[in-house]
């Protein structure tokens, strides 16, 4: 009995210890010129909930133009009152499961604590307000928008070119799923392919950033 609890504080340290290594070691550990080069003129949204964040980028002429294939199958991007898109990746059987948490079920978590094919979650919205809790606001240059744009297009699974999306997936009339590249885990999960993606875009994020909170408290350290 003693020699269990012994190595369950220790299983907890060192998860402690790694969570705190993930978010004040910084990535990449020295900041480079290139990526802070360039006037700031984009601005870029990271929304975080309990155990989730998305990316919302500008809905501008550049973006629409970059994310044309999404209009090719039926979204709606050119919705005359939509300013932001807003796209999220994660575990398949959570994310399309499990749009509130009263409709939680055993499976897709088990699933998220294992390993899942992932998702991505495309939505759009109007007029963000800031400052508030849940939105963390950053402001990139064109060559980093660029590359952000980019990360986010190369996460879509194409089939012959075309992004394949995932029929009559989604919480509203808007929203979407698509299938997206890499597989899901608890350790790797939605929240450090936030972290790439914001990485893409020139800003530091800490090592290994599986919360949203590790995610958010590094940010607002290191940039």
């Amino acid at each position: 009995m003693i020699t269990g609890i012994r190595w369950l504080l220790r299983a907890v340290f060192l998860l402690v210890f790694l969570a705190a290594c993930g978010t004040f070691v910084p990535r990449p550990l020295i900041a480079t010129v290139e990526a802070s080069s360039g006037a700031a003129t984009h601005r870029i949204l990271l929304l975080s909930g309990p155990i989730h964040t998305d990316i919302a980028i500008p809905l501008d002429e550049e973006t629409r133009a970059a994310f044309s294939f999404l209009a090719e199958t039926g979204f709606p991007l050119g919705h005359p009152d939509a300013e932001w898109l807003i796209v999220g990746w994660g575990g398949r059987a959570f994310y399309l499961e499990t749009p509130s948490w009263s409709e939680l079920k055993p499976l897709p978590v088990l699933r998220a604590l294992t390993i899942d094919r992932s998702v991505l979650h495309v939505d759009l919205a109007g007029r963000i307000a800031e400052p508030q809790p849940a939105v963390a606001a950053f402001d990139i240059g064109d060559d980093q928008m660029a590359r952000l744009r980019n990360f986010i297009a190369d996460s879509f699974v194409r089939n012959g070119g075309v992004v394949a999306g995932i029929p009559d997936a989604g919480y509203g009339e808007i929203d979407r799923f698509f299938e997206a590249n890499g597989y899901f885990n608890a350790l790797f999960g939605c929240n450090t392919w936030t972290a790439a993606a914001l990485r893409s875009a020139g800003l530091r994020t800490g090592l290994w950033n599986p919360l949203p909170q590790s995610l958010r408290l590094s940010l607002g350290v290191y940039n």
